[in-house]
């Protein structure tokens, strides 16, 4: 039955297993360890004779409520919860890699990626080249930015798909968490045992909290592509703006792509203003209804400079070759009144001056 289900059912309903006391809610199983009725049935579970939770680290009911539901929305057979969005990236490089091994990877990546893949790898002896990722097409993709509503990796191909649930999937700015999907022989060849001793498992309770905001994802996601969606076409006519990159206008560089694969647009605006970063404080600085924060995705409209927040630590070359000056600055709009927003950068704008 569940198959058939459609998104917005599938967030609401799928995975749930209920304790003998029926909740409507899950329940939050906020327990390191679990017992067992004999020591044959411990050994027989550790053996993985029988199923069956054993450790808070290697899983709980709550984590396995939110893994299935992600895998049902995402389309994947298997999943591991994590921590943080990070963990998640982390886990999916790492676990499959060796000494003597090479990473290509995009440039276009956020920056605690870059580290990973630059910094870290290198000192296990893997090495790292970088490349224009709009020349490939097979990639662990990280699918924050689409969300799992408005493109389905896997089905387009990729192996291994991550999300920091932080972002869309709690959206109300609450907890950290990450998700790690592919195919159950995948997992169970790379990602689990990994996974098991290195201990990046998210907690009982931000899992609950993720299934929770889960529930109202497509209302969110489709309220704040809207309000995006406005944002950007109001900027794009401002003098003030040099650019607006947003993959819902036809003006986008890879608008074509979009259009094959993509179902929407995206709940991220960037743009660019002509006064560098002078105009760029002095627009975040006028704003009222929208607030300066480095996170995304959240039901509160945010905006942040990322030359001097998330891609601080790039060089002036790297950020160059991302597209990001001193006057681009990034806008993840929330769920308030489209009108509001409107108003709300017409009043920073002006106060930017022509």
């Amino acid at each position: 039955m569940s198959k058939s289900w459609r998104p917005a059912t599938q967030l609401v309903h799928g995975g749930t297993t209920r304790s003998q006391h029926g909740e409507t809610a899950e329940a939050i199983f906020l327990t390191q360890g679990f017992v067992y009725d004999t020591s044959a049935a411990a050994e027989a579970r550790f053996k993985g004779e029988t199923d069956g939770f054993i450790y808070a680290r290697y899983g709980s009911p709550t984590n396995d409520m939110f893994e299935k539901r992600m895998c049902m929305l995402e389309g994947a057979e298997d999943a591991r919860a994590t921590a943080s969005g990070m963990a998640a990236v982390s886990s999916a490089i790492l676990c499959q890699l060796k000494a003597g091994d090479h990473i290509v990877a995009a440039r276009a990546l956020f920056g605690s990626c870059r580290w990973v893949v630059e910094t870290l790898a290198p000192k296990y002896g893997i090495e790292c080249t970088l490349i224009d990722g709009r020349d490939l097409a097979n990639w662990v993709v990280d699918n924050v930015f689409a969300t799992p509503l408005f493109q389905k990796p896997l089905e387009l191909g990729a192996h291994v798909v991550v999300y920091s649930a932080t972002k869309h999937i709690d959206g109300q700015g609450r907890c950290l968490g990450g998700v790690v999907l592919s195919d159950k022989a995948w997992i169970d060849e790379n990602l689990h045992d990994y996974f098991r001793h290195t201990g990046p498992a998210m907690s009982p309770f931000n899992a609950w909290t993720l299934l929770k905001g889960i529930e109202t994802l497509p209302l969110r996601v489709r309220q704040q592509t809207e309000n995006a969606s406005r944002i950007a076409d109001f900027l794009a006519e401002q003098n003030q703006v040099a650019r607006v990159i947003y993959p819902g206008r036809k003006d986008h560089p890879q608008a074509d792509i979009i259009a094959k694969q993509m179902s929407g647009g995206s709940t991220l605006v960037c743009f660019e203003l002509k006064g560098g970063k002078e105009a760029a404080f002095a627009l975040q600085d006028a704003l009222e209804v929208v607030k300066i924060s480095n996170n995304l995705g959240d039901a509160k409209s945010l905006i942040t400079h990322p030359a001097t927040t998330t891609h601080k630590n790039l060089t002036d070359e790297a950020r160059a070759e991302l597209g990001i000056s001193a006057g681009t600055v990034r806008f993840s709009a929330g769920i308030e009144d489209g009108n509001d927003l409107i108003e709300d950068f017409a009043r920073a704008l002006a106060r930017v001056g022509a």
